[in-house]
């Protein structure tokens, strides 16, 4: 199985895994292909930078990153032109720009999409919803 996994699931996986609930096992799983978008590196990069995220102390991004691909093993999936146009055609379900990239990218790709976030299950792509209360 491949799953390409929203920006706050790659920060609760590294920093707090109870978060993804029933979904924990689902990204500690070697058998499954951990997606990891640069549209997700780009948001962590663009919050940090503003002072929005606090990745720990004395960590950049640079950092950080090489941290996520040792303990998640993810595959890049780089923004190409093709995910890019595909959001113009999406319904405005969704303001965040990062979000609605990877919806494009996850119905490029044909492989579910892993998020908390109850404005992803509005589109026309594969959704593992988390609860994070549970």
């Amino acid at each position: 199985m491949r799953v390409l996994l929203d920006t706050h699931v790659v920060l609760w996986a590294t920093t707090d895994p109870h978060r993804l609930g029933r979904h924990r096992d689902l990204v500690a799983d070697p058998g499954v292909t951990r997606l990891l978008s640069a549209a997700v590196v780009w948001e962590v990069a663009i919050k940090f930078g503003l002072g929005r995220l606090d990745l720990g102390p004395g960590v950049v991004v640079a950092d950080w990153l090489a941290q996520v691909r040792a303990d998640l093993v993810m595959e890049d999936v780089p923004i190409v032109v093709e995910h890019a146009a595909a959001v113009a055609d999406l319904p405005h379900h969704h303001r965040d720009p990062f979000d609605r990239l990877l919806v494009a990218q996850a119905r490029s790709l044909s492989v579910p999409l892993l998020s908390a976030d109850p404005a992803m299950r509005a589109y026309d792509v594969e959704i593992l919803a988390i609860d994070p209360t549970r």
